[in-house]
């Protein structure tokens, strides 16, 4: 194993990671009580003041909190601590915490504008709907204070570099590094449309707006925001789970790799969210349908890599049988089976997203509640899991506090799979029965002859379970961080390679790879854009139903 890496708690650079992790959680409370209220009203369950202007506000809260918020002040709490853990080093602490308040500054001011109900615009805030302005701008300075987060981070790594030349960066710090990129790269097409259209046009200042090309901005962002979330949860299962399993990471190339092809094929993919779309050629549909199966592959190798990782740590506590490893994992601890029942259901996600991305399939599914249950199995599983169990082994090495209620702990993720499980199977089904998503009602929606009532009122079950996890979630870490039994930080440790890579290679090239990345954006959007703007087109006028 790696020698480990002492705790830095009660430090500076702890502070601000827990800062971030805090305003995480906050968000995920919020976030999961309305969550399981969309559930009881989909399913017809009367509750006081239930109708669908506070439906909405609920879905548009909701999707905001949840996967924009709680995941992106997380990783930057989770970025922020690998960087302390794997470097020595946090260069530019001002910097962060600038961007930490200027991010929760604008996230306070977006989350008003919505809980006031004046930008009830869903998780999406596709135009023609507008959100007050405070909306727009709180969401940018979110997205603003993200990027000061990845500079530091940048910055650190330069400054380590320095100090250690021809060295590979830390597997970690890799992931992270990664994780990076994508984002500033799906967040250019956000800030274009931010900036030059939702702010001006919320403002006055013009008084149509275009929604393809809005759209298309939109999802330039939206689709590589999945790999935003999910490549810290990879980072993690590389990294850390194999060593809380008592083994070693099966490859230390193809980890390296897997990061890299997430920074050159997770962004020119968006189309495939735009196949009913008029405005962009069935040719270019096409390229992104290519693109989104291509991402497919980083994916199955690390599938590979992660499992073969764990059957070594079965295999060093000396299984001989086929699956005799699997009982030797340490299933009991609550990180790792939190880390195992997120990499479960994403398997079954991963089969989801193959149909939401081939062209006769998903007409079958557009805008139906399989979106819905997909959405939940790989943003609300894959990493919403991952992240609840990566609190569980962060706050006690960021806190010098003994995680509380640990019995509690264990049962959460079981939990969470289980409600999801009900939830997500209940709206595929649904889906594919033609149950549209976002509806207040299923019966108002049409249910002929009850083909959703039953399906709706069992994912409302599934909704119920997922909201008493969130509840089990929440009184560990708030127990926890008020009231743990203080103790001796334990020490962050990392699992290393059956092979180390002792120098920098061609996966470690990020400036190579990001101007490969660039390109590839370029030739994905570049023409489709142009042809949109040159294109004389009617703008619309804002629309505010509620």
């Amino acid at each position: 194993m790696s020698a480990p890496t002492p705790s830095f708690a009660g430090t500076p650079q702890a502070r601000l990671a827990l800062s971030h992790i805090g305003v995480a959680i906050a968000a995920f409370a919020v976030a999961a009580c309305m969550g399981v209220l969309q559930g009881l009203s989909i399913a017809d369950v009367e509750f006081p003041m239930r109708d669908e202007s506070l439906y909405y506000m609920f879905v548009t809260a909701h999707g905001v909190l949840m996967a924009l918020v709680f995941t992106t002040f997380f990783i930057m709490g989770l970025g922020y601590t690998l960087t302390q853990a794997q470097l020595g080093r946090i260069v530019g602490q001002k910097t962060a915490w600038f961007g930490f308040w200027l991010a929760l500054v604008g996230t306070v001011a977006a989350a008003y504008t919505i809980l006031m109900g004046q930008s009830t615009v869903l998780y999406t805030f596709y135009p023609p709907l507008q959100a007050h302005p405070l909306f727009y701008i709180g969401a940018t300075m979110l997205v603003i204070g993200s990027w000061l987060w990845g500079g530091v981070v940048i910055a650190s790594f330069r400054s380590w570099k320095r100090d250690h030349p021809g060295a590979p960066a830390p597997m970690a710090v890799h992931g992270i590094l990664a994780t990076i990129i994508v984002w500033y790269l799906a967040t250019t097409g956000l800030a274009i449309e931010m900036i030059f259209m939702l702010i001006p046009w919320s403002l006055g200042w013009v008084e149509t707006i275009d929604p393809v090309i809005a759209r298309t901005l939109f999802w330039w962002f939206g689709h590589p925001l999945v790999y935003f979330w999910l490549l810290p949860a990879y980072v993690l299962w590389y990294t850390v789970m194999p060593r809380i399993a008592g083994g070693r990471l099966f490859s230390d190339r193809l980890a390296r790799m897997v990061f890299i092809l997430f920074v050159v094929l997770s962004t020119p993919v968006g189309f495939h969210h735009q196949f009913a779309d008029p405005g962009i050629s069935a040719n270019w549909k096409f390229v992104h349908t290519i693109t989104t199966f291509a991402i497919l592959f980083p994916s199955f190798v690390t599938a590979f890599t992660v499992i073969a990782s764990l059957e070594i740590a079965g295999r060093l506590k000396g299984a001989k049988g086929l699956f005799d490893w699997i009982p030797t994992l340490p299933w009991k601890d609550p990180f790792f089976l939190a880390m195992a029942l997120a990499m479960l259901s994403f398997t079954f996600g991963g089969f989801g997203g193959a149909i939401n991305a081939a062209y006769g399939m998903n007409s079958m599914v557009h805008n139906t509640a399989w979106i819905m249950g997909h959405f939940h199995v790989t943003l609300g599983t894959t990493s919403a899991l991952t992240f609840m169990g990566a609190t569980y082994w962060l706050l006690p090495r960021l806190l010098g506090r003994d995680l509380k209620f640990k019995g509690l702990a264990v049962i959460q993720p079981w939990l969470w799979f289980i409600g999801m499980a009900i939830f997500s199977t209940s709206f595929h089904i649904a889906g594919i029965r033609g149950l549209p998503r976002r509806v207040f009602s299923a019966s108002l929606a049409g249910d002929q002859g009850g083909a959703w009532a039953g399906l709706a009122q069992l994912g409302a079950i599934g909704g119920v379970v997922l909201f008493l996890s969130a509840i089990a979630f929440v009184v560990v870490v708030v127990a926890t961080w008020t009231a743990g039994r203080k103790i001796e930080a334990p020490p962050f440790e990392f699992a290393v390679p059956l092979e180390p890579v002792t120098s920098a290679g061609l996966w470690d090239r990020f400036g190579l790879w990001t101007i490969v990345a660039v390109i590839m954006v370029a030739l994905a959007y570049g023409y489709p854009l142009i042809s949109l703007f040159l294109t004389p087109r009617f703008g619309s006028p804002p629309f505010q139903p509620f």
